[in-house]
């Protein structure tokens, strides 16, 4: 992700739960002017900093619909999964995904999964905000997907389909769904 991109989501994060930029820069131990900076793209988080932004203002399903939401996925017969559509943080994951993977997942809940993606994935993430993916222009996207390579989290090359889901916070996610 840009310093753009960064930029834009941070702004979008600290907007949905209603936090002023002053706020955040307290929280941050930084001055107000930093998070202007950043949210504008002009200066780039460190992925130190990013992890601490996100903790502090990702989504997490806590409502009674993101409930029955997770509870959905995680017995639904398909391969799939819900992340947070900012953070990329995994909030949910079906059985039949578990079994793909070779880590217990409550290792793997409220962790990002975008270092386990491959080219293709993150080719389509890129790009995202040129299609108004964050904006709602665009509810769904289907993609083909090669392998990552990854002992933990493998990918095969695949077609999967993202579909964006509004979580009670008023925050994104997104349905991870393997189709093909």
């Amino acid at each position: 992700m840009n310093a753009i991109e960064q930029g834009r989501a941070l702004r979008r994060l600290r907007m949905l739960r209603g936090i002023k930029q002053s706020h955040l820069a307290e929280l941050l131990g930084v001055d107000q002017a930093s998070i202007s900076r950043w949210e504008r793209g002009g200066m780039p988080l460190g992925p130190d900093r990013w992890a601490v932004v996100l903790d502090l203002l990702a989504a997490s399903p806590a409502s009674a619909g993101d409930a029955a939401l997770k509870r959905l996925v995680t017995s639904s017969s398909a391969k799939v999964h819900l992340i947070c559509d900012d953070s990329h943080r995994l909030l949910a994951a079906s059985q039949p995904r578990q079994a793909e993977w070779h880590a217990d997942l409550p290792e793997l809940i409220g962790r990002s999964l975008l270092p386990y993606a491959s080219d293709e994935i993150l080719a389509a993430e890129e790009g995202l905000f040129a299609r108004g993916w964050h904006e709602g222009y665009l509810a769904s996207l289907t993609l083909e997907t090669g392998a990552n390579h990854d002992a933990v989290l493998p990918i095969e090359p695949s077609r999967v389909l993202w579909e964006r889901v509004q979580l009670a916070d008023g925050s994104a996610g997104r349905l991870v769904t393997t189709i093909g």
